[in-house]
C-alpha cells in the first residue's frame, strides 16, 4: 500500500436547500428503494403459484368432479399452507424491513454550508458527500478533497490493495474508505449509480444458496417425476385390471399419488425461517440474508476481533510513561496536537483527546496528517511549533516502530502481560510522506491504555466452549496483550499467543496452526482473509465477527459474516448478519437459532420423505398384485395430518442446539428410505391378510380400515422415534395424536365421513401385530442408520 500525504484544498460549502429543491424536481435524487424483502405481491404470488399448488390444486378440482368432498381434504390442507406461508413471510417482511431502516447509515452530506446526515434516498445529484474511515460511498462521484484519502475497491474489482484518491479522481459506490478522509461530489445518483443495484442485492430478503433448500428442491423433483407413471400406473390398474368405475378408478388413483408430494416440507422450511428472523428482530440481530441463519448452525469457529467483541470500544490512559528522558509537560503536548490534528479519531486517539486536549497549544499548527491505517499501524502529523520549530511525530504499536532489540520493547512486555495496551510516540526523522517514515524514529513515550472488558464477553465464550464452536481471538494489537484480555474471560487456550507476522504463508501450515492455538495479535487485514480461507481449507465452517474497515475483507470471505450495529458501514453492507444492539452476547442466540431451524427441518423432512417413499411402494406394489388400491384420499390426508402435518408445526419450533452436518438430502433419506419401506410393506402385508380373511359386501372397506390402522400405527412409531429425547409436550404431542385416531374410529360420524370401520376382532388385531413387528424391525433399521451416520444413539436425525 502506498502512503502519500495530499495537500489540504478548500472544501466546497455544498448546495443549498433551493438548490437540492431543483434538482429533487427535475428527478435527480437518489430514491432507488433498497428492498430489504418481496414485495407483498411477490410474497404472494411464491406462495400461490408454485409446482406443488399447481398438482394437488388440479387434482383438488378432478375430486371436486367425481366426488365425495371429504375425499378433496387434501386440497383445503393445501389453502391453509398457502395461507400461512403467507402470513408468516408478511410477518417477517414487517420485521426486517423495520430493522433495515433502523441500521441504515446515513452519510454526511454538506447543505448550506453545514454537514448534516441524511437518508441514502434524500442525495441529489452535485451534493457534497464526506467521507472517513469506513464509510461506503453511496454514489458515484468525483472527491473535490482528498486528505490521505485511500478507498479499498476490492469488492468491485478484486483488487485488494486500497487505492489512493486525489481531487478529481473518480469513486465508485460499493466501495469504501479504510484510511485517511475528504469528500466527492455525486455525479450519479438513482438508477444509473451502481450503489442502487449493489445496495438492493446486499439486503434482499432471499431464500437461495442454501444446501437445506437445494436439498429440498432435489428431493421434490425426483417425487414429481415418479408421480407421472405411477398415476398412469394406478389408473391402468384401477380402471382396466379391478374394472372399477371410473369415478372410482380416480379416486383411488389420487390417493395413491397426492401422498407422495411432501408439499408441508417446504412450507416448514420457510416458515421456520421467517419465524427464526422473527425472533433474532427482537434481539436487534439484522438477518440480510436467510442462508445465514442456517449457515450459523454449521459453524465449528467463530473469528472474533478483541476490540467491540471481548472489549468495549473506549478506552482510558491508565499511565503516561515519557522515555529518553522526554519532558512529561512537552509530551502531553505533542499528545494534545496529535488530537486535534485527526478529524476522525479512532478508540485510542480519542481516550488520548479526552486525557490530553487542555494540554494542546493552539500555538502548534498541523502542516501534514498520516490517518491511522490498521496495516501500517500508526499514524502521526508534522508540526510547527510555537518557537518556529518543526517536528514530526508518531503514535502507534512500539513493536512495528521500534527495533527488536530496544530496550523500551521489553517494558512494553511487561504492561502488555497485564492485559493492558501500549501506543509508542516517537519523533520521527524522515518526511511524513516517506513510505519508510516508521522505519526511522527516536522514541519518546509509551502510552498505555486500559481497556473495558464487555461484562458479557466470559459467558458468550463460555457458551461456545460448551457448544464445541472453537473461538479465536483475531486482533491488530499486540499478541501478548490480546492474550491477557481472553485470559481473563476465560477463553480456552488463551495462554497460546501468535504474532501473525511470524506464520507461515502457506495455507496449510497456517492452518495447521490456526488449528493449535486460540490467539492471534499484530494480524493485518490481509492475513486476516488467509486465516479465514485455511481455517476453510481444514474442513470447518468459519464465522467471522468485525466492526472495523480492515474485517471487510474477511467478513465476505467467510461462510457468515457478522457485524456490529455500531461498526463501519462496509462491514455492515458485507454482513450477513448484524448485530444492531452491538452486543456480542447476541451470538449465542443466533447461533442457536440457526441450530434450530436446520436441526427441527432435518427431523421433520424425515416424516415427510417416510410417506412419500411408503406412498410409492404402495402404489407399484398394487399394480404389481393387481388389486385395488386400499386407500381414498380421505384416508391419507387424515394419517398425514395426525402423524405428519400438525406433530411437524411443532416439532420444527421446538429448541434445538446439535450442530447441524453437511449432506442434507443423504442424511434425511438414510433414515426416511428405510421407514418409508417398513411402512409400506407392512401396510401391504395387512391388507392381502384382510382380503384373504373378509368377505361379501362392505369387504373393501374392512380391508382398507385394517390397512389404514397398521399403517397409521407405524407412522405414530416412526413420529415417536423422531420426537427423541422426550420431554412433557412430546410425550403429550405423541398421545394427543393417537387419542385422535381413536376419537375419529370411536365417533359414529367421523367414522362414516372417513369410510373407516374395523370388522370384527381377527382382523385389528392382526393389523396391529403387523405394526408391531414392523415397529421392531424399524427400531433396528434406525439404530442402524444412526450408527452409520456417525450418531452415538438413534435418538435424533438433527
Amino acid at each position: 500500500m502506498t502512503d502519500r500525504v495530499q495537500t489540504e484544498v478548500a472544501p466546497k460549502a455544498g448546495l443549498t436547500t433551493a438548490q437540492v429543491a431543483e434538482r429533487v424536481a427535475r428527478g435527480e435524487v437518489n430514491d432507488v428503494p433498497v428492498r430489504s424483502s418481496r414485495s407483498m405481491a411477490e410474497i404472494v404470488r411464491a406462495n400461490v403459484f408454485t409446482r406443488f399448488n399447481a398438482i394437488i390444486g388440479g387434482l383438488f378440482l378432478v375430486i371436486l368432479v367425481v366426488g365425495p368432498i371429504q375425499d378433496g381434504l387434501f386440497g383445503f390442507v393445501i389453502v391453509a399452507n398457502t395461507a400461512i406461508g403467507i402470513i408468516q413471510e408478511w410477518r417477517a417482511k414487517k420485521t426486517l424491513d423495520s430493522l433495515a431502516v433502523i441500521g441504515e447509515a446515513k452519510p454526511t452530506v454538506r447543505r448550506d454550508g453545514a454537514a448534516v446526515p441524511v437518508s441514502t434516498s434524500e442525495i441529489v445529484l452535485d451534493d457534497v458527500i464526506e467521507l472517513g474511515p469506513g464509510d461506503k460511498v453511496v454514489v458515484d462521484g468525483e472527491v473535490v478533497e482528498a486528505d490521505s484519502l485511500e478507498i479499498d475497491e476490492s469488492l468491485l474489482t478484486g483488487e485488494a490493495d486500497p487505492v489512493v484518491k486525489r481531487p478529481g479522481d473518480t469513486v465508485m459506490s460499493g466501495s469504501f474508505v479504510v484510511a485517511g478522509g475528504g469528500a466527492f461530489a455525486a455525479t450519479k445518483v438513482g438508477r444509473e449509480a451502481y450503489a442502487a443495484q449493489l445496495a438492493e442485492e446486499a439486503s434482499r430478503f432471499t431464500l437461495v444458496h442454501s444446501e437445506l433448500r437445494s436439498g429440498i428442491s432435489q428431493i421434490l423433483k425426483y417425487v414429481t417425476w415418479m408421480m407421472i407413471p405411477t398415476a398412469i400406473g394406478l389408473i391402468i390398474s384401477q380402471l382396466v385390471v379391478e374394472r372399477h368405475d371410473w369415478r372410482e378408478a380416480v379416486r383411488r388413483m389420487i390417493g395413491g399419488i397426492v401422498p407422495m408430494v411432501p408439499e408441508g416440507l417446504v412450507l416448514l422450511t420457510s416458515m421456520a425461517f421467517a419465524i427464526g428472523v422473527i425472533r433474532l428482530g427482537r434481539k436487534q440481530c439484522l438477518v440480510q440474508e436467510l442462508p445465514a441463519i442456517e449457515g450459523l448452525a454449521r459453524v465449528d469457529v467463530v473469528c472474533l476481533d478483541k476490540t467491540g467483541t471481548l472489549t468495549e470500544g473506549g478506552m482510558d490512559i491508565a499511565e503516561l510513561r515519557p522515555l529518553a528522558d522526554h519532558d512529561n509537560a512537552y509530551v502531553r503536548k505533542v499528545l494534545g496536537a496529535l488530537g486535534a490534528a485527526d478529524p476522525r479519531p479512532n478508540a485510542s486517539l480519542e481516550a488520548i483527546i479526552s486525557a490530553y486536549a487542555a494540554d494542546a497549544d493552539p500555538g502548534w499548527r498541523c502542516t501534514e496528517a498520516l490517518p491511522f491505517s490498521s496495516a501500517r499501524k500508526y499514524s502521526g502529523a508534522a508540526f510547527n511549533e510555537p518557537d518556529g520549530d518543526s517536528s514530526t511525530w508518531l503514535l502507534g504499536a512500539p513493536d512495528v516502530l521500534l527495533p527488536a532489540t530496544d530496550p523500551a520493547l521489553a517494558e512494553v512486555d511487561g504492561l502488555n502481560d497485564q492485559g493492558l495496551r501500549v501506543l509508542l510516540l516517537a519523533r520521527a526523522r524522515k518526511d511524513l510522506n516517506d513510505p519508510a517514515v516508521g522505519s526511522a524514529v527516536t522514541p519518546a513515550a509509551l502510552v498505555v491504555l486500559e481497556q473495558r472488558l464487555r461484562p458479557d464477553a466470559a459467558d458468550t465464550l463460555r457458551y461456545f466452549a460448551e457448544q464445541d464452536v472453537h473461538a479465536k481471538v483475531i486482533s491488530g494489537d499486540n499478541a501478548i496483550s490480546v492474550g491477557a484480555v481472553a485470559g481473563k474471560l476465560g477463553l480456552p487456550g488463551a495462554e497460546r499467543t501468535v504474532d501473525a507476522r511470524h506464520l507461515p504463508a502457506d495455507r496449510h501450515a497456517m492452518g495447521a496452526e490456526l488449528d493449535r492455538a486460540a490467539v492471534f495479535g499484530r494480524v493485518s487485514p490481509q492475513q486476516k482473509r488467509d486465516m479465514v480461507g485455511a481455517l476453510q481449507s481444514r474442513g470447518h465452517n468459519v464465522a467471522m465477527t468485525g466492526d472495523g474497515v480492515n474485517d471487510v475483507l474477511a467478513l465476505k470471505d467467510a461462510d457468515i459474516g457478522v457485524s456490529m450495529g455500531s461498526g463501519s458501514e462496509a462491514t455492515r453492507a458485507v454482513a450477513q448478519i448484524v448485530l444492531l444492539n452491538n452486543s456480542f452476547a447476541t451470538l449465542p442466540s443466533v447461533v442457536a437459532e440457526g441450530r434450530r431451524v436446520i436441526g427441527n427441518i432435518t427431523r421433520v423432512a424425515t416424516l415427510f420423505l417416510t410417506k412419500t417413499v411408503y406412498s410409492v411402494l404402495l402404489a407399484v406394489l398394487v399394480a404389481i398384485w393387481q388389486v385395488p388400491y386400499p386407500f381414498l384420499p380421505r384416508h391419507l390426508t387424515l394419517l398425514s395430518t395426525l402423524s405428519i402435518g400438525i406433530p411437524a408445526f411443532f416439532l420444527a419450533l421446538a429448541p434445538n442446539k446439535e450442530r447441524a452436518k453437511p449432506h442434507f438430502v443423504r442424511r434425511v433419506m438414510r433414515y426416511s428410505l428405510p421407514a418409508g419401506l417398513i411402512a409400506g410393506a407392512a401396510t401391504f402385508v395387512t391388507y392381502l391378510l384382510a382380503r384373504h380373511h373378509y368377505r361379501g359386501a362392505g369387504a373393501l372397506d374392512a380391508e382398507t380400515s385394517a390397512a389404514t390402522l397398521t399403517l397409521f400405527l407405524i407412522s405414530m412409531w416412526v413420529l415417536a422415534i423422531v420426537a427423541r429425547p422426550y420431554t412433557w409436550w412430546r410425550i403429550l404431542l405423541v398421545l394427543s395424536m393417537g387419542a385422535g385416531f381413536l376419537i375419529v374410529l370411536a365417533t359414529p360420524s367421523l367414522q362414516e365421513f372417513f369410510a373407516l370401520k374395523l370388522v370384527g376382532t381377527q382382523g385389528p388385531w392382526t393389523a396391529v401385530a403387523v405394526a408391531a413387528a414392523a415397529g421392531v424391525v424399524l427400531e433396528v433399521a434406525w439404530r442402524q442408520a444412526a450408527v452409520t451416520d456417525g450418531d452415538p444413539a438413534p435418538r435424533t436425525v438433527a
